[in-house]
């Protein structure tokens, strides 16, 4: 942990030399010390909710913390053996899933690396959960990085999740309180939380459209993927119209989609920015659907034109017509 006095004056310069435009991590200096009044040397410890506030918070999160548990046991499966904690926190910050080595928890609890814990800039100040909060972007926030002096001892990795919306919905963070956890390592470690969150957020996306087609957004037709393409998984969801229902944030930002966009869903083809031609289409679709009634009934017409509806002789202006032999 760093001296008090050098990691505030450190902090104190960065802002007085009006570095936050240039540097992200300065601008969450700034936040911590000017929007939420944060002073970087006091000593407090990590404000907590009582057990009906944190069962309450659990409850909104809804089945996220369900479908992201195979996940999240996966990246404790990775990092656990480091002496790393792995959390899934809310929006607001509050740690309400927690992965942790039995002889670690006395240790990680007294960090406030538990669940019921409030780890938001507002009350921590600059951190991995809730630097990641504010910026909606994957980041590692390492040991003398962090805004309390009491938190430098931490190396924390974060990663966001987004909902089938496209809003934030809950943060994964690996943190460790190894003083020997290099910078270098922690980038590996990123990489592995990156990756968790994608998994949950795919997971997520699939369950709120399950009775849809789930596609990987794509690229073609003049698409290029936007530089925050790498903060989550590009996918769309198609009903049985190939209308587009649903997509993620990153597919989103890849179509230039809205809420608005999607409440008046559009063609799949449309999305790529292809011109359709509705006569042609309409057209197909009448002949497949005589091909499949005609397969269906062996040939015969009189049966065919009963399963579809129609009369024999209009049937048979259609056969005609799409020059379809029986």
């Amino acid at each position: 942990m760093q001296d008090t006095r050098s990691h505030a004056a450190t902090i104190e310069a960065a802002i007085a030399r009006d570095e936050a435009a240039r540097h992200p991590l300065v601008a969450s200096w700034q936040r911590s010390s000017v929007l939420h009044d944060l002073d970087p040397g006091k000593h407090r410890p990590p404000e907590r909710l009582t057990e009906q506030e944190l069962a309450e918070a659990q409850e909104r999160l809804g089945v996220l913390i369900h479908t992201s548990e195979f996940s999240l046991n996966q990246l404790y499966m990775a990092v656990g053996d480091v002496g790393c904690s792995v959390v899934l926190a809310d929006k607001n910050g509050v740690a309400l899933s927690r992965r942790g080595a039995q002889q670690d928890d006395k240790t990680f609890n007294k960090w406030g690396l538990w669940t019921g814990a409030i780890w938001s800039e507002k009350s921590e100040g600059t951190n991995g959960v809730g630097t990641c909060i504010a910026e909606e972007r994957p980041l590692t926030i390492h040991k003398g990085q962090h805004f309390h002096t009491k938190n430098t001892g931490l190396s924390c990795t974060a990663a966001p999740i987004f909902d089938h919306q496209g809003d934030l919905m809950a943060v994964i963070d690996v943190s460790s309180c190894r003083a020997d956890l290099t910078a270098g390592f922690s980038r590996l470690i990123s990489v592995a939380v990156v990756d968790t969150a994608r998994r949950i957020e795919t997971d997520h996306f699939k369950e709120r459209f399950s009775d849809a087609r789930i596609l990987l957004a794509s690229t073609e037709n003049g698409h290029e993927l936007p530089p925050e393409a790498s903060r989550g998984a590009a996918l769309i969801a198609v009903d049985q119209d190939d209308l587009v229902i649903g997509a993620t944030r990153c597919a989103r930002n890849i179509y230039g989609l809205s809420n608005a966009d999607l409440s008046n869903p559009r063609t799949l083809a449309s999305l790529h920015g292809n011109d359709v031609d509705q006569a042609n289409e309409y057209a197909r679709a009448e002949q497949r659907v005589i091909q499949q009634a005609m397969a269906n009934m062996g040939g015969n017409v009189s049966a065919a034109a009963r399963e579809m509806g129609i009369s024999r002789a209009t049937l048979h202006r259609k056969l005609k017509k799409f020059g379809m032999t029986r």
